[in-house]
């Protein structure tokens, strides 16, 4: 196997072990990006040599027997939202070419108190939004990757780099994991600091990762969480054994909530087949739970409050360079300006009650099983459809994307979980578990799968949260 091919945890460990030295890796990652990133172009900004220094300066830490972190010398991919004392952050628009910021983000300087190597910014959509970058899906070209985190899923699907730094305000890290084909872990609200990266919207922002295995992004993540005073929505809270947690068995069994949720009129058949064989195959394991309407205007509610917040974040780019802005970004902008208070605010208050409402769920079952995605990824026209993310974007929640199924053109197609807000280690550990369950599952399912229409799963037992 090729260096660059190791999962996050694999290369860390072999690091660690000295089987292998940060050099080699992260070169073997570099000759990768070498031979295929011409086609995919997931990377804004690549400093070879600078990432050789710093995987130099690793193995000579090690050699000289210096306290090494749990990410000792092992290649990162980072949004380029989040600021670099080192390398440009341009936010993906011309507005911002060139800008080298000071100092860190928060979560970037974890990752490099944690030994990470920053091997380059990762490609983002402009300004984090929807319109589509020039990254490509590394399974079709001809297909988008997702966003809005682009270059970060597509640089990890493509063995680029093991792990890579996203974030998420409405469906940017689920959504390019589902169709990249890789995990992709937003955790809970306000658990790993923002400070320093771009701000869309305070309430909606998170910041996710991506990997190859459910353990690396339960790695990559557990190193980010932090009390940060710069972050308001931060909390002191001592650091959640994610790791640890994610790789051990569940005490019992998992059991699975299957929810189509508001939106499922917008689920494309290839979903709806594969959810249909999928709920089958989970059988006594995952019952259907149907959310009231109290849940029908959770989707409205988001985007008042991503558009009021990105119209008051993005203000003065809007008003000295309006004209360099696509035209998505502006109308998202113009449209924000336009709503009322009232309605923002309503639409704020109505999170606290849709979470206790989903505390029915959560006292029975172990996580939310729900598509990332309408379907596989379409063309490179779209980032694709995010609102399979929107409510629980919006209510904090945390969620991982896994990916378990493909279409028949042989495009990835996402599994999403979402878990308690807070309880990230047990979601990852159920995610985990479907991981290494799921093709045993699958095989002793009945062949006899529904078609797109069907109206419920088979043998699920349906009940309804209001």
């Amino acid at each position: 196997m090729s260096l660059n091919a190791l999962g996050l945890m694999e290369a860390a460990a072999g690091i660690r072990d000295g089987r292998l030295s940060s050099a080699e890796l992260v070169g073997d990652c570099l000759k990768r990006i070498d031979e295929v990133d011409r086609d995919i172009h997931a990377w804004a900004f690549l400093d070879r040599d600078h990432a050789m220094r710093q995987a130099e300066a690793a193995d000579d830490r090690r050699k000289q027997g210096k306290a090494t972190g749990p990410l000792h010398g092992v290649p990162v991919g980072i949004k380029d939202i989040f600021d670099t004392g080192d390398m440009p952050t341009e936010f993906g628009s011309e507005l911002w070419a060139g800008r080298t910021p000071r100092r860190d983000a928060a979560a970037v300087a974890r990752l490099r108190a944690a030994g990470a190597v920053i091997l380059g910014k990762t490609v983002t959509t402009e300004y984090a939004y929807y319109n589509p970058g020039k990254t490509r899906n590394p399974h079709n070209p001809d297909h988008t990757p997702g966003g809005s985190s682009s270059g970060s899923a597509a640089a990890v699907a493509a063995l680029m780099v093991p792990g890579a730094v996203g974030s998420q305000t409405n469906g940017s890290v689920i959504r390019p994991a589902a169709f990249c084909g890789v995990v992709g872990f937003k955790p809970s609200h306000g658990l790993i600091p923002r400070s320093g990266a771009l701000e869309l919207s305070r309430t909606l922002d998170h910041v996710g990762v991506f990997g190859r295995s459910v353990e690396d992004v339960a790695l990559l993540a557990e190193v980010m969480v932090d009390f940060d005073r710069e972050d308001l929505d931060t909390r002191p809270v001592a650091r959640p054994p994610f790791s640890a947690v994610a790789a051990s068995e569940p005490p019992l069994p998992p059991r699975f909530a299957f929810v189509r949720s508001p939106v499922w009129d917008q689920a494309e058949p290839v979903a709806r087949e594969a959810f249909a064989e999928l709920v089958e195959a989970l059988g006594e394991a995952c019952s259907e739970v149907e959310l009231g309407p109290s849940f029908d205007r959770a989707v409205d509610m988001h985007r008042i409050i991503m558009e009021v917040d990105m119209a008051h974040n993005l203000r003065r780019d809007y008003q000295r360079g309006g004209d360099k802005l696509s035209t998505h970004l502006r109308q998202v902008i113009e449209r924000g300006r336009a709503h009322l208070a009232v309605d923002y605010c309503s639409a704020l208050a109505g999170i606290a009650p849709l979470n206790q409402a989903l505390d029915q769920i959560f006292d029975e079952y172990d996580a939310v099983l729900t598509p990332a995605a309408p379907g596989a990824a379409p063309g490179i026209e779209t980032t694709g459809n995010p609102v399979f993310c929107t409510l629980w974007t919006y209510l904090g929640v945390p969620a991982i994307s896994l990916p378990l199924m493909r279409s028949e053109a042989g495009l990835p197609l996402g599994v999403q979980l979402v878990g308690r807000p807070g309880n990230d280690a047990r979601l990852l550990r159920t995610a985990s578990w479907l991981v290494r369950n799921i093709g045993r599952a699958r095989g002793s399912a009945r062949r006899n799968v529904p078609s797109a229409g069907t109206n419920s799963a088979p043998g699920a037992e349906k009940r309804k949260v209001r």
